[in-house]
C-alpha cells in the first residue's frame, strides 16, 4: 500500500513534496539473470560470478544500469497512490545516472520527490526525482528524473 493517496486533480499540490524512502528491496542473482536474458544483456560483469570474482574491478556480479532504472515504477508505486486517473504511462526520462554499481548480491530502496508537476491539456505530468541507494553504501546507485503522466 503507498504511503500517500492523492486524487488526480489534486497532483499540483505535490510539486517540491518528498515522497520518503521506500523499503529494501533484495537484489539477487536470480533476478539479475532474468533481466539479463529477457534483454539480452547477458555480459559476464552482470551474470558470471566467477568471472567477475577474479576479472572485475568490483569482485563480483553487479547489476545493469537499466535493472536499476527498471525498479523505480515498482518503488514509485510503493510511496504514492494518485487515485481518479484513467490512465497513468511512463512518460520518459530527462535525465539518468549511475555513480555507483549494485553488487551482487544486495538491498536496495529509493528516495524521491516530485520536482515539477506540469498540467496538460487532459492531465497532469509528474517529474519525479528519483535516487536509488545500495544499504550502506555511502554513494547512490543511481539518480533520475523520470516522467509520469496522469490522464484525468
Amino acid at each position: 500500500m503507498a504511503v500517500l493517496t492523492i486524487p488526480v486533480d489534486q497532483a499540483m499540490s505535490l510539486k517540491g513534496r518528498s515522497l520518503g524512502a521506500t523499503e529494501w528491496k533484495e537484489v539477487t542473482q536470480e533476478l539479475v539473470n532474468l533481466f539479463a536474458k529477457a534483454t539480452g544483456d547477458e555480459q559476464w560483469i552482470h551474470t558470471d560470478p566467477v568471472r567477475a570474482a577474479k576479472e572485475s574491478p568490483f569482485h563480483k556480479t553487479i547489476a545493469h544500469g537499466y535493472f536499476t532504472l527498471g525498479l523505480v515504477p515498482g518503488f514509485f508505486w510503493e510511496l504514492i497512490d494518485i487515485t481518479g486517473a484513467r490512465l497513468v504511462i511512463n512518460y520518459g526520462a530527462n535525465k539518468v545516472r549511475w555513480p555507483a554499481p549494485v553488487p551482487i548480491p544486495c538491498r536496495v530502496r529509493m528516495k524521491a520527490s516530485i520536482l515539477d508537476v506540469v498540467e496538460f491539456r487532459g492531465g497532469y505530468e509528474l517529474v519525479l526525482g528519483a535516487e536509488v541507494e545500495v544499504e550502506h553504501h555511502p554513494k547512490p546507485a543511481m539518480v533520475a528524473e523520470v516522467l509520469y503522466r496522469y490522464y484525468a
